[in-house]
């Protein structure tokens, strides 16, 4: 069995550290690009050094270019950002974006690619489609158990990558909003504000469930699964990955050192795996929060996995283990910071008089020579063998060390010191260039930009609304601006996922509208595939549609041939011009409209063949957690709740326990009402109305109030609720 273990580096620091500590590999970021943007991330040039600095002590190196790419830095930007990156021999790739990913097959044709956990692949049918799509690895959401990892594993063709220690996101990767809509600062972007670990109150009906001890019901604890190393192999990950860009150098060495020690136990003598109190209690003095979870390896969520407590005011109780953290912080200064391994090489110096100096210096597999000025016969002071080693093992900056340089020296001789320098110099310059050799790529040719289509369409909108209720349903059925309706698929859930799928879809044609079956946002396990017939079934029936939120999703569609009833939800991202290109080749039947880009950039997008939503509650957080059962109060079926941030913001809560998700809405519907003209202008295929918590009457008024605008040109209406625009006007970074 093999595995590697994979360590942040933040830093070029960061990186010397996890390797010297043991990781086979590290994820890193440039200044472009990466989800940690925050972090002490690599320039340009020292990047490339940085590859090479892997490369000689027989390590790897992964990039990351995991956020959400606009369309001027995907087409002005990328390829000369990776262009010298790809020619040094970086190891892979890590990408969000699938405009990203076709862009980098076209033009880096031999550079690996690794899907991020920002793709949010729950699945063996996501992680299957993106194989065929040429990606070589799938970093798993953080949300999935050992057995659904397992069945990825045997099931798709392609290397799992799991995260195994560190930070916990509230959300699945990829799909919050949450720091994007509150202050413009997008997680997809690289940028999240984190405001998950601030403190929060949770209400259902009027009544706060969690004590006034407990509001940091976001904030899950930190992960550490040392004790189940074993299983986590068993269940088929290749890649252990350690979480921690936004950390210390020492952080990131203290880890490793400790996971790559009971890793190897693990690999090599599994039955009698233990680990130590003391290796486990200096996990917890490097960082976490008010304890560690196992994660979601073994659990499906749960109070114990959250730090709900103040974390500040746990700080101030705990000095001692403080000064313990500090003590321990500095001792792997000493040892990691600012210092590598030598690279061990073997090396012999032959002189003979009158003859070219000969020195031949070796190093794995590569081998190099160079001659030099002749040695001479000495006449007052002969070179001694000693002294010539002393000189040879002086390395200097050079990533080398002498194990026992040979010397070849006929009769008593004498050399310079310079040209003896001169000569090390040169040798371990030709080895180091041995070395990279084979890593080394040709350059890559640019394939061009993305095709140019006409970016407006027809001016002539139909009206769709998507509904979660009865009630909203029973509205939106009575009027007749409404083209077609997405029903969400926990209204047909009964006996099993669609039990009354087909009576809704007569309900919905016997009115006169188009019928579209709203997928889940997250789909777990054979949830869906299990369905496969009755997709089929509804597909004949005269369904016009489904409305995809994931790659599970979108994969199964495909598998069944009903890839032109798929049309793809805002979180299935086409965020720049080639996504939006990828995804009508592969025959879509739309797309809807980036929630994040702004009216400019917009302006930009190819969006006849999308639909945009001018209306509804955002989802900030799909979050395989449940606050209610943070709180206590689950029951099992689905439910509703509230939360109340510092400010007295009340954020809408659906529990989706059909499918065991929350989802967390803006506590203030978006709704582009004037902007009506400049939406029309933008060119989309089509409007939607996304209703969420609204009962009947609401529902009712805002059809009519948007329909009045956009359909019949009704000018300042009166009487206009709270809304607010969303990103339409200032985007993200």
């Amino acid at each position: 069995m093999k595995a590697e273990l994979l360590s942040p580096a933040g830093s070029w620091e960061g990186m010397e550290a996890a390797f010297l500590a043991g990781a086979d590999a590290v994820y890193i970021g440039g200044k472009n690009f990466g989800a940690r943007a925050y972090a002490n991330n690599l320039e340009d040039e020292r990047m490339a050094e940085a590859i090479d600095y892997a490369h000689i002590h027989e390590k790897k190196l992964y990039l990351t270019v995991n956020t959400l790419l606009k369309d001027a830095e995907l087409e002005n930007r990328l390829f000369q950002y990776l262009a010298p990156l790809y020619e040094r021999g970086l190891d892979a790739v890590i990408v969000q974006d699938l405009g990203v990913l076709s862009f980098i097959r076209e033009n880096f044709p031999l550079l690996p690619i690794h899907a991020s956990t920002q793709m949010a692949v729950t699945g063996a049918g996501g992680a299957a489609y993106l194989r065929k799509l040429g990606v070589t690895r799938v970093v798993t959401a953080r949300e999935l158990s050992l057995n659904e990892i397992r069945t990825i594993h045997d099931t798709a063709d392609v290397e799992i990558e799991s995260f195994i220690h560190g930070a916990l996101c509230y959300s699945y990767s990829g799909m919050c909003l949450f720091s994007s809509i509150l202050g413009g600062r997008s997680g997809n972007r690289g940028r999240c504000a984190q405001p998950c670990r601030l403190p929060y109150d949770v209400y259902e009906n009027g009544k706060r469930l969690n004590s006034k001890e407990d509001k940091y019901l976001l904030s899950p604890k930190d992960m550490c699964t040392i004790e189940l190393l074993p299983e986590i192999l068993r269940g088929g990950v290749y890649s252990l990955k350690i979480e921690g860009r936004m950390k210390k150098p020492e952080y990131a060495a203290g880890v490793t050192r400790i996971y790559r020690k009971y890793l190897d136990m693990a690999l090599t003598s599994p039955e009698t795996f233990s680990v130590s109190e003391d290796d486990y209690r200096e996990l917890a003095a490097l960082y976490q929060r008010d304890g560690f979870s196992r994660g979601y390896y073994q659990v499906h969520n749960g109070k114990e996995m959250m730090a709900v407590k103040n974390q500040k005011l746990a700080e101030k109780k705990g000095c001692l283990r403080e000064e313990n953290t500090r003590a321990l912080y500095e001792k792997l200064a000493r040892e990691f910071v600012g210092k590598s391994s030598p690279v061990g090489i073997e090396g012999s110096l032959h002189l003979k008089e009158g003859e070219p100096s000969l020195f031949t210096v070796k190093c794995r597999e590569a081998s190099v020579s160079v001659s030099g000025e002749p040695a001479q016969r000495a006449v007052k002071q002969p070179l001694s063998e000693e002294r010539i080693k002393a000189q040879l093992r002086k390395t200097g900056a050079t990533p080398f060390s002498f194990k026992n340089p040979g010397i070849m020296m006929e009769g008593e001789l004498f050399l310079p010191m310079q040209s003896l320098n001169e000569l090390r110099r040169r040798g371990l310059e030709e080895l180091e260039k041995e070395l990279l050799k084979t890593y080394r790529r040709k350059p890559p040719v640019p394939a061009g930009r993305a095709e140019e289509k006409p970016g407006v369409g027809s001016c002539k909108l139909s009206l769709y609304v998507s509904v979660e209720t009865r009630e909203q349903l029973s509205e939106a059925l009575k009027r007749k601006e409404v083209s077609g309706i997405y029903v969400d698929c926990s209204m047909t859930a009964g006996n099993s996922l669609f039990a009354g799928a087909e009576k809704l879809l007569r309900e919905v044609q016997n009115a006169g509208k188009e019928c579209y079956l709203s997928l889940p946002y997250i789909v777990r396990g054979d949830t869906l595939e299990k369905e496969k017939n009755t997709l089929k079934e509804l597909a004949d029936a005269g369904l016009d549609g489904y409305l995809v939120r994931n790659l599970e999703s979108w994969a199964l569609l495909k598998k069944l041939g009903l890839e032109r009833k798929a049309v793809l939800d805002y979180v299935v991202y086409s965020f720049n011009n080639r996504a939006e290109s990828f995804w009508e080749h592969e025959g879509v039947k739309r797309q809807t409209v980036p929630l994040e880009l702004n009216e400019r950039e917009l302006h930009r997008r190819y969006n006849s063949g999308s639909e945009m939503i001018i209306y509804g509650r955002y989802p900030m957080m799909i979050s395989a957690q449940c606050l209610l059962k943070t709180a206590g109060k689950c029951s099992g079926r689905d439910g509703r709740a509230e939360l109340a941030d510092r400010y007295g913001q009340r954020f809408p809560v659906k529990c989706f326990c059909s499918f065991c998700y929350n989802v967390i809405y803006n506590s203030i519907p978006t709704g582009l009402l004037k902007e009506s003209q400049s939406v029309k202008n933008l060119g989309p295929g089509s409007l939607r109305m996304a209703f969420t918590t609204e009962n009947a009457k609401e529902t009712g008024e805002m059809i009519a109030l948007f329909a009045g605008v956009y359909l019949y040109h009704q000018k300042n209406p009166q009487n206009v609720p709270e809304f607010t625009k969303g990103h339409f006007k200032r985007g993200v970074e």
